[in-house]
């Protein structure tokens, strides 16, 4: 009977050596889940202080989250404005503005690459955001252009950096053109489509003058939802455009 009883206590207590490690295990899973979740919660919360974007020297800072002053002008004046003009029913029939592409053609890159360096620089400082590299689609042989060369830059706006440029563009860089008397009005695309150049991008007022090494200019294009011209022209005028009398 004594020799059973003891049996017993040896077998339970190898059952508690053989529960120890596991238990131990269990709680190492436990203390890296709990780890990682701590982990990514604070990866989450760093990614959400995070929303005004680090900017490059000159670049503007735009939140995503933060609406602008032209979106809300969107909202406040130019909605209710063309609703009454135009005798929309639904504010989602009211044209808006989709995207803004700012590209900059240099001939010289043909030559020289390294020209293409300065200029996307300053589309970079200009629009806020990093530009791509535009390339030949086909070799043209009058001009030395193989398929595939580098030939320019461009960057395509959208949402809060759309408005912020467009913003700037409207009531700052336009004006102080020489002699100016507002921008044309017959280059829409009779599709909704805007489109108009500038020769200096010294007109913009990031940029320093005295490290530009040669005057360029750039085509900006504002695509909209409108289906006519007189749409997407009403809709710039509200926004600010300054279009000529």
């Amino acid at each position: 009977m004594a020799k059973d009883e003891n049996e017993n206590k040896n077998a339970a207590a190898a059952g508690d050596a053989e529960a120890a490690p596991k238990a131990g295990k269990v709680d190492e899973k436990k203390a890296k889940a709990e780890a990682a979740r701590a982990k990514a919660k604070k990866a989450k919360e760093e990614a959400a202080a995070s929303a005004v974007k680090i900017a490059a020297p000159g670049e503007t800072k735009v939140s995503p989250s933060k609406e602008t002053r032209m979106a809300a002008l969107y909202k406040s004046k130019a909605v209710p404005a063309l609703m009454k003009e135009f005798q929309f029913k639904n504010p989602m029939e009211v044209p808006r503005l989709l995207k803004v592409t700012v590209n900059c053609a240099v001939k010289e890159a043909v030559a020289n690459p390294k020209v293409l360096d300065n200029t996307y620089e300053e589309i970079m400082t200009i629009t806020g955001q990093k530009p791509v590299m535009t390339r030949a689609r086909k070799a043209i042989a009058a001009f030395k252009v193989r398929e595939g060369n580098a030939v320019g830059v461009m960057v395509t706006l959208r949402r809060a950096r759309m408005y912020e440029f467009l913003d700037r563009l409207m009531n700052v860089a336009l004006p102080r053109v020489r002699d100016f008397k507002g921008v044309s009005t017959k280059s829409f695309d009779g599709r909704g489509n805007y489109s108009l150049g500038i020769r200096e991008q010294i007109i913009f007022p990031e940029i320093n003058y005295d490290k530009v090494d040669k005057i360029r200019g750039m085509t900006i294009t504002i695509e909209t939802t409108a289906k006519k011209n007189e749409h997407a022209r009403a809709l710039l005028t509200e926004l600010g455009m300054p279009f000529r009398k």
